[in-house]
Protein backbone atom coordinates (compact mmCIF):
# COMPACT_ATOMS: atom_id res chain seq x y z
CA UNK A 1 0.00 0.00 0.00
CA UNK A 2 1.43 3.70 -1.15
CA UNK A 3 -0.89 5.92 0.85
CA UNK A 4 0.87 9.34 0.57
CA UNK A 5 -0.51 10.91 3.62
CA UNK A 6 -2.07 14.68 3.34
CA UNK A 7 -1.78 14.25 -0.77
CA UNK A 8 -4.80 16.55 -2.44
CA UNK A 9 -7.44 14.19 -4.74
CA UNK A 10 -8.77 16.12 -7.43
CA UNK A 11 -12.77 15.14 -7.90
CA UNK A 12 -13.86 14.71 -11.38
CA UNK A 13 -17.69 14.77 -11.69
CA UNK A 14 -19.37 13.38 -14.76
CA UNK A 15 -22.55 13.73 -13.26
CA UNK A 16 -23.70 15.33 -16.36
CA UNK A 17 -22.43 12.84 -19.00
CA UNK A 18 -22.14 9.02 -17.32
CA UNK A 19 -25.20 10.46 -14.79
CA UNK A 20 -27.48 11.86 -17.85
CA UNK A 21 -26.98 8.13 -19.56
CA UNK A 22 -29.28 6.90 -16.80
CA UNK A 23 -32.08 5.09 -18.41
CA UNK A 24 -34.62 8.01 -18.24
CA UNK A 25 -32.68 11.04 -17.90
CA UNK A 26 -32.89 13.84 -20.09
CA UNK A 27 -31.69 17.58 -19.03
CA UNK A 28 -32.22 20.75 -20.77
CA UNK A 29 -29.60 23.05 -21.14
CA UNK A 30 -31.00 25.30 -18.57
CA UNK A 31 -31.26 22.41 -16.39
CA UNK A 32 -27.18 21.46 -16.81
CA UNK A 33 -26.41 24.92 -16.18
CA UNK A 34 -28.47 25.15 -12.94
CA UNK A 35 -26.17 21.91 -12.03
CA UNK A 36 -23.35 23.15 -13.42
CA UNK A 37 -23.22 26.09 -11.37
CA UNK A 38 -24.01 24.25 -8.31
CA UNK A 39 -21.28 21.64 -8.50
CA UNK A 40 -19.13 24.72 -8.93
CA UNK A 41 -19.92 25.83 -5.41
CA UNK A 42 -19.56 22.49 -4.40
CA UNK A 43 -15.80 22.37 -5.35
CA UNK A 44 -15.76 19.77 -7.86
CA UNK A 45 -12.37 20.28 -9.54
CA UNK A 46 -13.41 18.99 -13.32
CA UNK A 47 -17.12 18.78 -14.39
CA UNK A 48 -17.40 16.32 -17.52
CA UNK A 49 -20.00 18.48 -19.55
CA UNK A 50 -21.32 15.88 -22.12
CA UNK A 51 -20.05 13.84 -25.39
CA UNK A 52 -20.30 17.15 -28.02
CA UNK A 53 -20.48 15.05 -31.21
CA UNK A 54 -23.62 13.21 -29.73
CA UNK A 55 -25.89 15.64 -30.80
CA UNK A 56 -26.66 19.46 -31.53
CA UNK A 57 -27.99 19.38 -27.83
CA UNK A 58 -25.09 17.65 -26.42
CA UNK A 59 -22.80 20.31 -28.36
CA UNK A 60 -24.64 23.28 -26.98
CA UNK A 61 -25.08 22.58 -23.47
CA UNK A 62 -21.22 21.82 -22.83
CA UNK A 63 -20.20 25.04 -24.99
CA UNK A 64 -22.77 26.86 -22.25
CA UNK A 65 -21.02 25.41 -19.21
CA UNK A 66 -17.26 25.51 -20.86
CA UNK A 67 -18.39 29.35 -21.56
CA UNK A 68 -19.77 30.63 -18.02
CA UNK A 69 -18.26 28.28 -15.13
CA UNK A 70 -14.96 29.61 -14.57
CA UNK A 71 -14.23 28.09 -11.18
CA UNK A 72 -13.51 24.70 -12.47
CA UNK A 73 -12.30 22.42 -15.54
CA UNK A 74 -15.10 21.54 -17.93
CA UNK A 75 -13.88 18.40 -20.00
CA UNK A 76 -15.88 17.19 -22.85
CA UNK A 77 -15.29 13.26 -23.93
CA UNK A 78 -14.30 11.88 -27.84
CA UNK A 79 -13.70 8.99 -29.02
CA UNK A 80 -10.30 8.32 -30.39
CA UNK A 81 -10.89 10.19 -33.68
CA UNK A 82 -10.06 13.21 -35.05
CA UNK A 83 -13.62 14.01 -35.69
CA UNK A 84 -14.98 13.66 -31.95
CA UNK A 85 -11.72 15.72 -30.52
CA UNK A 86 -12.18 18.63 -33.35
CA UNK A 87 -16.28 19.07 -32.35
CA UNK A 88 -15.10 18.65 -28.54
CA UNK A 89 -12.43 21.54 -28.71
CA UNK A 90 -14.94 23.38 -30.36
CA UNK A 91 -17.31 23.21 -27.38
CA UNK A 92 -14.82 23.96 -24.74
CA UNK A 93 -12.51 26.16 -26.05
CA UNK A 94 -13.18 29.15 -24.65
CA UNK A 95 -13.14 27.45 -20.98
CA UNK A 96 -11.27 27.71 -18.22
CA UNK A 97 -8.19 25.57 -18.99
CA UNK A 98 -10.68 22.89 -21.00
CA UNK A 99 -9.76 19.28 -20.82
CA UNK A 100 -9.91 16.45 -24.00
CA UNK A 101 -11.13 13.58 -22.13
CA UNK A 102 -10.91 10.49 -25.36
CA UNK A 103 -11.09 7.04 -24.69
CA UNK A 104 -10.49 3.75 -26.14
CA UNK A 105 -10.94 0.21 -25.05
CA UNK A 106 -7.66 -1.96 -23.90
CA UNK A 107 -9.64 -5.21 -22.78
CA UNK A 108 -9.18 -8.11 -25.45
CA UNK A 109 -13.12 -8.64 -24.99
CA UNK A 110 -13.68 -5.16 -26.17
CA UNK A 111 -10.99 -5.56 -28.59
CA UNK A 112 -12.08 -8.25 -30.57
CA UNK A 113 -15.87 -8.28 -30.18
CA UNK A 114 -16.43 -4.67 -30.10
CA UNK A 115 -13.34 -2.69 -31.94
CA UNK A 116 -12.31 -5.51 -34.18
CA UNK A 117 -9.11 -4.81 -33.68
CA UNK A 118 -5.22 -6.01 -32.22
CA UNK A 119 -3.83 -4.88 -29.46
CA UNK A 120 -0.78 -2.70 -31.88
CA UNK A 121 -3.81 -1.05 -33.65
CA UNK A 122 -5.53 0.33 -30.65
CA UNK A 123 -2.54 0.85 -29.53
CA UNK A 124 -1.47 3.53 -32.33
CA UNK A 125 -4.96 4.62 -32.37
CA UNK A 126 -4.61 5.26 -28.80
CA UNK A 127 -1.26 7.34 -29.69
CA UNK A 128 -2.68 9.48 -32.76
CA UNK A 129 -6.15 10.34 -30.82
CA UNK A 130 -3.92 11.66 -27.71
CA UNK A 131 -1.36 13.28 -30.05
CA UNK A 132 -4.36 15.27 -31.88
CA UNK A 133 -6.06 16.37 -28.98
CA UNK A 134 -2.91 17.79 -27.24
CA UNK A 135 -2.54 20.17 -30.37
CA UNK A 136 -5.18 21.86 -29.15
CA UNK A 137 -4.57 22.14 -25.29
CA UNK A 138 -1.97 20.28 -22.82
CA UNK A 139 -5.28 19.56 -20.19
CA UNK A 140 -5.57 15.95 -22.00
CA UNK A 141 -7.04 13.19 -20.76
CA UNK A 142 -6.93 9.19 -21.66
CA UNK A 143 -9.32 6.87 -20.67
CA UNK A 144 -8.64 2.98 -20.84
CA UNK A 145 -11.81 1.95 -21.40
CA UNK A 146 -12.40 -1.72 -19.53
CA UNK A 147 -9.17 -1.24 -17.61
CA UNK A 148 -10.06 -3.89 -14.67
CA UNK A 149 -10.21 -6.62 -17.38
CA UNK A 150 -7.32 -5.53 -19.27
CA UNK A 151 -4.31 -7.04 -19.74
CA UNK A 152 -1.60 -5.01 -17.02
CA UNK A 153 1.24 -5.47 -19.07
CA UNK A 154 -0.62 -4.36 -21.87
CA UNK A 155 -2.22 -1.39 -20.14
CA UNK A 156 0.86 0.07 -18.69
CA UNK A 157 2.24 -0.29 -22.75
CA UNK A 158 -1.05 1.97 -23.56
CA UNK A 159 -0.34 3.93 -20.57
CA UNK A 160 3.34 5.15 -21.45
CA UNK A 161 2.42 5.38 -24.89
CA UNK A 162 -0.71 7.71 -24.22
CA UNK A 163 1.81 10.32 -21.64
CA UNK A 164 4.25 10.21 -23.86
CA UNK A 165 2.03 11.53 -26.66
CA UNK A 166 0.45 14.35 -24.29
CA UNK A 167 -1.68 12.88 -21.77
CA UNK A 168 -1.91 14.14 -18.72
CA UNK A 169 -4.69 12.49 -16.86
CA UNK A 170 -4.59 8.41 -17.51
CA UNK A 171 -7.76 6.92 -16.20
CA UNK A 172 -8.25 3.24 -15.08
CA UNK A 173 -12.34 2.67 -15.46
CA UNK A 174 -14.14 -0.63 -13.91
CA UNK A 175 -16.28 0.01 -16.81
CA UNK A 176 -18.47 -2.99 -15.94
CA UNK A 177 -18.16 -2.73 -12.06
CA UNK A 178 -16.43 -6.30 -12.42
CA UNK A 179 -13.61 -5.10 -9.66
CA UNK A 180 -12.77 -6.47 -6.02
CA UNK A 181 -11.69 -4.05 -3.61
CA UNK A 182 -8.27 -5.70 -2.66
CA UNK A 183 -7.55 -6.75 -6.29
CA UNK A 184 -8.37 -2.75 -7.52
CA UNK A 185 -6.31 -2.01 -5.19
CA UNK A 186 -3.07 -3.96 -6.42
CA UNK A 187 -3.89 -3.07 -10.57
CA UNK A 188 -3.38 0.06 -8.97
CA UNK A 189 0.08 -0.38 -7.46
CA UNK A 190 0.98 -2.46 -10.33
CA UNK A 191 0.09 -0.10 -13.00
CA UNK A 192 2.08 2.89 -11.19
CA UNK A 193 4.82 0.77 -10.54
CA UNK A 194 5.11 -0.40 -14.13
CA UNK A 195 4.68 2.69 -15.94
CA UNK A 196 7.82 4.14 -16.28
CA UNK A 197 6.62 7.66 -16.91
CA UNK A 198 3.73 7.51 -14.82
CA UNK A 199 5.02 10.32 -12.90
CA UNK A 200 4.38 12.85 -15.71
CA UNK A 201 0.78 12.45 -15.49
CA UNK A 202 -2.38 11.61 -12.75
CA UNK A 203 -3.65 8.50 -12.19
CA UNK A 204 -7.32 8.63 -12.45
CA UNK A 205 -10.21 6.08 -11.04
CA UNK A 206 -13.75 5.67 -12.37
CA UNK A 207 -15.78 2.99 -10.71
CA UNK A 208 -19.43 1.38 -11.97
CA UNK A 209 -21.44 0.16 -8.54
CA UNK A 210 -22.51 -3.12 -10.42
CA UNK A 211 -21.60 -5.43 -7.40
CA UNK A 212 -22.36 -2.31 -5.07
CA UNK A 213 -18.19 -1.93 -4.35
CA UNK A 214 -17.71 0.95 -6.37
CA UNK A 215 -16.84 3.11 -3.24
CA UNK A 216 -14.72 0.64 -2.00
CA UNK A 217 -13.17 0.24 -4.92
CA UNK A 218 -11.85 4.02 -5.28
CA UNK A 219 -10.68 4.46 -1.67
CA UNK A 220 -8.28 1.05 -1.90
CA UNK A 221 -7.84 2.67 -5.07
CA UNK A 222 -6.57 5.95 -3.63
CA UNK A 223 -4.95 4.20 -0.63
CA UNK A 224 -2.52 2.77 -3.75
CA UNK A 225 -2.26 6.07 -5.83
CA UNK A 226 -4.59 6.94 -7.47
CA UNK A 227 -4.79 11.11 -7.73
CA UNK A 228 -8.46 11.08 -9.15
CA UNK A 229 -11.90 10.31 -8.68
CA UNK A 230 -14.19 10.05 -10.98
CA UNK A 231 -17.81 10.13 -9.44
CA UNK A 232 -21.64 11.27 -9.82
CA UNK A 233 -23.76 13.13 -7.02
CA UNK A 234 -26.27 10.25 -5.85
CA UNK A 235 -24.01 7.60 -7.51
CA UNK A 236 -26.05 8.06 -10.73
CA UNK A 237 -25.48 6.70 -14.27
CA UNK A 238 -24.86 3.65 -16.81
CA UNK A 239 -26.94 0.77 -14.79
CA UNK A 240 -26.21 0.34 -11.12
CA UNK A 241 -24.46 3.34 -10.97
CA UNK A 242 -21.09 5.12 -10.48
CA UNK A 243 -19.00 6.00 -7.58
CA UNK A 244 -20.95 8.39 -5.04
CA UNK A 245 -19.44 11.07 -5.10
CA UNK A 246 -20.40 12.00 -1.53
CA UNK A 247 -20.21 8.67 -0.60
CA UNK A 248 -15.96 9.30 -1.01
CA UNK A 249 -15.85 12.60 0.22
CA UNK A 250 -17.57 11.63 3.56
CA UNK A 251 -15.19 8.38 3.84
CA UNK A 252 -12.24 10.57 3.64
CA UNK A 253 -13.74 13.47 6.38
CA UNK A 254 -14.83 11.07 8.81
CA UNK A 255 -12.00 8.36 8.89
CA UNK A 256 -9.16 11.08 8.01
CA UNK A 257 -7.02 8.58 10.17
CA UNK A 258 -6.83 5.59 8.14
CA UNK A 259 -7.35 7.65 4.51
CA UNK A 260 -5.10 11.31 5.12
CA UNK A 261 -5.81 13.00 1.99
CA UNK A 262 -7.63 16.04 1.03
CA UNK A 263 -10.09 17.71 -1.58
CA UNK A 264 -11.66 20.58 -2.52
CA UNK A 265 -15.64 19.63 -1.62
CA UNK A 266 -16.97 22.54 0.66
CA UNK A 267 -19.63 19.61 1.93
CA UNK A 268 -21.90 22.07 4.00
CA UNK A 269 -23.78 21.97 -0.16
CA UNK A 270 -23.96 18.15 -0.34
CA UNK A 271 -27.55 17.57 0.83
CA UNK A 272 -28.70 20.87 -1.64
CA UNK A 273 -26.70 19.90 -4.67
CA UNK A 274 -28.03 15.96 -3.94
CA UNK A 275 -31.77 16.96 -3.91
CA UNK A 276 -30.98 19.15 -6.93
CA UNK A 277 -29.72 16.64 -8.97
CA UNK A 278 -32.95 14.33 -7.80
CA UNK A 279 -35.24 17.02 -8.29
CA UNK A 280 -34.30 18.00 -12.03
CA UNK A 281 -33.20 14.30 -13.11
CA UNK A 282 -35.95 12.61 -11.49
CA UNK A 283 -33.88 9.99 -10.27
CA UNK A 284 -34.85 9.72 -6.24
CA UNK A 285 -32.53 9.23 -3.69
CA UNK A 286 -33.51 5.58 -2.21
CA UNK A 287 -34.15 6.21 1.75
CA UNK A 288 -31.35 4.10 2.83
CA UNK A 289 -28.49 5.89 -0.08
CA UNK A 290 -25.38 6.85 2.80
CA UNK A 291 -25.10 10.45 3.29
CA UNK A 292 -28.16 11.79 1.47
CA UNK A 293 -31.04 9.51 1.94
CA UNK A 294 -34.00 10.10 3.76
CA UNK A 295 -33.22 7.88 6.51
CA UNK A 296 -29.33 8.72 6.44
CA UNK A 297 -29.67 10.64 10.06
CA UNK A 298 -32.69 8.62 11.19
CA UNK A 299 -33.17 6.74 14.49
CA UNK A 300 -36.16 4.53 14.16
CA UNK A 301 -34.88 1.98 17.28
CA UNK A 302 -35.64 3.68 21.19
CA UNK A 303 -31.95 2.97 22.42
CA UNK A 304 -30.66 4.61 19.23
CA UNK A 305 -32.69 7.84 19.86
CA UNK A 306 -31.39 7.87 23.51
CA UNK A 307 -28.20 7.76 23.03
CA UNK A 308 -28.38 9.93 20.26
CA UNK A 309 -30.22 12.59 22.51
CA UNK A 310 -28.00 12.01 25.63
CA UNK A 311 -24.50 12.25 23.08
CA UNK A 312 -25.19 12.29 19.31
CA UNK A 313 -21.95 10.74 18.64
CA UNK A 314 -23.08 7.51 20.00
CA UNK A 315 -24.92 6.44 17.03
CA UNK A 316 -24.00 9.24 14.28
CA UNK A 317 -20.87 8.98 13.29
CA UNK A 318 -21.19 12.02 10.82
CA UNK A 319 -22.73 15.37 11.71
CA UNK A 320 -25.98 15.88 9.80
CA UNK A 321 -24.51 19.91 9.72
CA UNK A 322 -20.98 19.01 7.50
CA UNK A 323 -23.67 17.79 4.47
CA UNK A 324 -25.55 21.03 5.02
CA UNK A 325 -28.75 18.84 6.64
CA UNK A 326 -31.58 20.70 7.78
CA UNK A 327 -34.14 18.44 7.70
CA UNK A 328 -37.22 18.79 9.23
CA UNK A 329 -36.26 22.61 10.19
CA UNK A 330 -39.11 24.68 10.75
CA UNK A 331 -38.70 27.46 8.16
CA UNK A 332 -41.60 30.14 8.46
CA UNK A 333 -45.45 30.35 7.49
CA UNK A 334 -47.57 32.29 6.41
CA UNK A 335 -47.23 35.51 8.06
CA UNK A 336 -43.16 35.32 6.75
CA UNK A 337 -42.50 38.02 4.12
CA UNK A 338 -40.63 38.14 1.46
CA UNK A 339 -37.09 39.26 3.00
CA UNK A 340 -37.31 36.52 5.61
CA UNK A 341 -38.00 33.96 2.71
CA UNK A 342 -34.71 35.33 0.53
CA UNK A 343 -32.64 35.54 3.56
CA UNK A 344 -33.83 31.56 3.88
CA UNK A 345 -32.98 31.03 0.28
CA UNK A 346 -29.83 32.39 0.33
CA UNK A 347 -28.94 30.71 3.51
CA UNK A 348 -29.45 26.84 1.62
CA UNK A 349 -27.24 28.39 -1.16
CA UNK A 350 -29.55 29.53 -3.42
CA UNK A 351 -28.68 33.02 -4.92
CA UNK A 352 -31.88 33.78 -7.08
CA UNK A 353 -32.96 37.09 -9.30
CA UNK A 354 -34.87 39.44 -7.73
CA UNK A 355 -37.92 38.60 -10.40
CA UNK A 356 -37.58 34.42 -9.43
CA UNK A 357 -37.54 35.74 -5.55
CA UNK A 358 -40.93 36.92 -6.94
CA UNK A 359 -42.41 34.04 -8.57
CA UNK A 360 -41.24 31.88 -5.47
CA UNK A 361 -42.97 33.98 -3.01
CA UNK A 362 -46.19 33.96 -4.57
CA UNK A 363 -45.60 30.33 -4.92
CA UNK A 364 -44.57 30.39 -1.17
CA UNK A 365 -47.32 32.40 -0.01
CA UNK A 366 -50.24 29.91 -1.86
CA UNK A 367 -48.64 27.14 -0.28
CA UNK A 368 -48.48 28.65 3.07
CA UNK A 369 -52.25 28.91 2.93
CA UNK A 370 -52.58 25.29 2.58
CA UNK A 371 -49.95 24.30 5.06
CA UNK A 372 -49.64 25.74 8.73
CA UNK A 373 -45.97 25.33 8.64
CA UNK A 374 -43.35 25.24 5.59
CA UNK A 375 -39.96 23.40 5.60
CA UNK A 376 -36.35 23.43 4.01
CA UNK A 377 -37.81 20.39 1.92
CA UNK A 378 -41.20 22.55 0.86
CA UNK A 379 -38.84 25.72 -0.41
CA UNK A 380 -36.07 23.67 -2.48
CA UNK A 381 -39.01 22.25 -4.13
CA UNK A 382 -41.00 25.23 -5.08
CA UNK A 383 -37.71 26.16 -6.33
CA UNK A 384 -37.33 23.23 -8.65
CA UNK A 385 -40.69 23.65 -9.55
CA UNK A 386 -40.60 27.35 -10.29
CA UNK A 387 -37.59 28.09 -11.51
CA UNK A 388 -35.11 24.99 -12.60
CA UNK A 389 -37.82 23.55 -14.39
CA UNK A 390 -37.71 25.94 -17.97
CA UNK A 391 -41.45 25.36 -19.23
CA UNK A 392 -41.09 23.56 -22.96
CA UNK A 393 -43.84 23.27 -25.26
CA UNK A 394 -46.77 22.36 -22.66
CA UNK A 395 -47.97 23.81 -18.99
CA UNK A 396 -50.39 23.41 -17.01
CA UNK A 397 -53.43 25.95 -16.71
CA UNK A 398 -56.04 24.66 -14.85
CA UNK A 399 -57.46 21.03 -13.81
CA UNK A 400 -60.27 20.20 -11.75
CA UNK A 401 -61.23 16.50 -10.91
CA UNK A 402 -64.43 14.85 -9.72
CA UNK A 403 -64.20 10.85 -7.89
CA UNK A 404 -65.66 9.65 -5.76
CA UNK A 405 -68.05 6.40 -4.77
CA UNK A 406 -70.84 5.91 -7.15
CA UNK A 407 -69.08 8.41 -9.42
CA UNK A 408 -67.28 7.52 -12.64
CA UNK A 409 -63.60 9.67 -12.50
CA UNK A 410 -63.89 12.84 -14.84
CA UNK A 411 -61.10 15.12 -15.08
CA UNK A 412 -61.07 18.42 -17.04
CA UNK A 413 -57.47 20.06 -18.38
CA UNK A 414 -56.36 23.43 -19.47
CA UNK A 415 -52.98 23.87 -20.90
CA UNK A 416 -50.69 25.93 -22.82
CA UNK A 417 -49.53 24.37 -25.92
CA UNK A 418 -47.24 25.98 -27.81
CA UNK A 419 -48.89 29.61 -26.26
CA UNK A 420 -52.25 28.16 -27.53
CA UNK A 421 -54.96 27.37 -24.93
CA UNK A 422 -56.76 24.10 -24.79
CA UNK A 423 -58.79 22.19 -23.03
CA UNK A 424 -60.54 18.74 -22.87
CA UNK A 425 -62.26 16.62 -20.60
CA UNK A 426 -61.91 12.75 -20.16
CA UNK A 427 -62.65 9.74 -17.91
CA UNK A 428 -60.66 7.36 -16.36
CA UNK A 429 -60.31 4.33 -13.99
CA UNK A 430 -59.19 6.69 -11.21
CA UNK A 431 -58.76 10.52 -10.66
CA UNK A 432 -54.63 10.12 -11.74
CA UNK A 433 -55.88 8.26 -14.87
CA UNK A 434 -58.83 10.58 -15.93
CA UNK A 435 -56.53 13.32 -15.72
CA UNK A 436 -53.47 11.40 -17.53
CA UNK A 437 -56.12 10.99 -20.57
CA UNK A 438 -57.24 14.40 -20.55
CA UNK A 439 -53.72 15.59 -21.07
CA UNK A 440 -53.07 12.87 -23.80
CA UNK A 441 -55.64 13.84 -25.44
CA UNK A 442 -54.31 17.66 -25.45
CA UNK A 443 -51.31 16.69 -26.46
CA UNK A 444 -51.96 13.76 -29.00
CA UNK A 445 -49.11 11.59 -26.63
CA UNK A 446 -49.04 7.99 -27.71
CA UNK A 447 -46.69 7.31 -24.44
CA UNK A 448 -46.59 4.18 -22.24
CA UNK A 449 -46.67 4.91 -18.78
CA UNK A 450 -43.86 2.96 -17.15
CA UNK A 451 -43.78 4.54 -13.38
CA UNK A 452 -45.53 6.06 -10.95
CA UNK A 453 -44.67 6.62 -7.57
CA UNK A 454 -45.73 8.84 -4.89
CA UNK A 455 -43.34 10.96 -2.05
CA UNK A 456 -43.82 12.68 0.79
CA UNK A 457 -41.55 15.94 0.95
CA UNK A 458 -41.81 15.97 4.57
CA UNK A 459 -44.00 14.52 7.14
CA UNK A 460 -47.48 15.43 8.02
CA UNK A 461 -51.06 15.13 6.48
CA UNK A 462 -50.89 18.56 4.57
CA UNK A 463 -47.38 17.63 3.16
CA UNK A 464 -46.19 18.46 -0.58
CA UNK A 465 -46.58 15.39 -2.15
CA UNK A 466 -43.48 14.41 -5.33
CA UNK A 467 -44.69 12.63 -7.80
CA UNK A 468 -42.50 11.10 -10.31
CA UNK A 469 -43.38 9.24 -13.69
CA UNK A 470 -41.39 7.42 -16.41
CA UNK A 471 -42.95 7.09 -19.81
CA UNK A 472 -41.78 5.32 -23.28
CA UNK A 473 -42.77 6.45 -26.81
CA UNK A 474 -41.09 5.16 -29.64
CA UNK A 475 -38.09 3.34 -27.45
CA UNK A 476 -37.39 6.86 -25.89
CA UNK A 477 -37.60 6.48 -22.25
CA UNK A 478 -37.81 10.05 -19.88
CA UNK A 479 -38.48 10.60 -16.44
CA UNK A 480 -40.78 13.65 -14.81
CA UNK A 481 -41.57 15.22 -11.45
CA UNK A 482 -44.05 17.41 -10.02
CA UNK A 483 -44.76 19.10 -6.77
CA UNK A 484 -47.98 19.59 -4.84
CA UNK A 485 -50.16 19.82 -1.61
CA UNK A 486 -52.37 18.35 -3.95
CA UNK A 487 -51.44 14.55 -5.10
CA UNK A 488 -53.82 14.93 -8.54
CA UNK A 489 -51.84 18.07 -9.32
CA UNK A 490 -48.82 16.84 -8.56
CA UNK A 491 -49.11 14.15 -10.89
CA UNK A 492 -50.52 16.03 -13.83
CA UNK A 493 -47.61 18.55 -13.35
CA UNK A 494 -45.03 15.36 -13.29
CA UNK A 495 -46.87 13.64 -16.54
CA UNK A 496 -46.37 17.04 -18.59
CA UNK A 497 -42.49 17.29 -17.05
CA UNK A 498 -42.29 13.99 -18.87
CA UNK A 499 -43.82 14.80 -22.14
CA UNK A 500 -41.90 18.47 -22.39
CA UNK A 501 -38.40 16.06 -21.52
CA UNK A 502 -40.05 13.33 -24.31
CA UNK A 503 -40.29 16.17 -27.06
CA UNK A 504 -36.59 17.66 -25.83
CA UNK A 505 -35.03 14.10 -26.41
CA UNK A 506 -36.88 12.84 -29.53
CA UNK A 507 -36.24 16.54 -31.06
CA UNK A 508 -32.43 15.98 -30.52
CA UNK A 509 -31.38 12.71 -31.78
CA UNK A 510 -27.87 11.77 -30.89
CA UNK A 511 -25.84 10.11 -33.50
CA UNK A 512 -23.91 8.16 -30.89
CA UNK A 513 -24.25 7.27 -27.35
CA UNK A 514 -21.23 5.87 -25.88
CA UNK A 515 -20.15 3.91 -23.08
CA UNK A 516 -17.36 5.36 -21.21
CA UNK A 517 -15.66 4.62 -18.93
Amino acid sequence: MTTESGKNIIIFDTTLRDGEQSPGVSLNMEEKLQIGKQLEKLGVDVLEAGFPVASPGDFEGVKKLADELRGLQVAALARANPKDIDVAWEAIKNGANPRIHTFLATSDIHLKHKLRKTREEALEMARNAVAYAARYTGNVEFSAEDASRSDLDYLCRVFETVIEAGARVVNFPDTVGYALPWDFGRMIQYVRANTSNIHKAVLSVHCHNDLGLATANVLNAIQNGAEQVECTINGIGERAGNTSLEEVVMAIKTRHDLLPFTNNINTRFITATSRLVSLLTGMVVQPNKAIVGANAFAHESGIHQDGVLKERTTYEIMDPADIGLTKGALVMGKHSGRHAMKAKLEELGYNLTEEDVDRVFARFKALADKKKEIYTEDLETLIADEILRIPDRYRLTYLHVAAGSGIKPTATVSMEIDGEEKTTVSLGAGPVDAAFNAISQLTQTGSKLLKFSVNSVTGGLDAQGEVTVRIEEDGVVVTGQGADSDIITASAKAYINALNRLGHKKSDKATAKPMCC
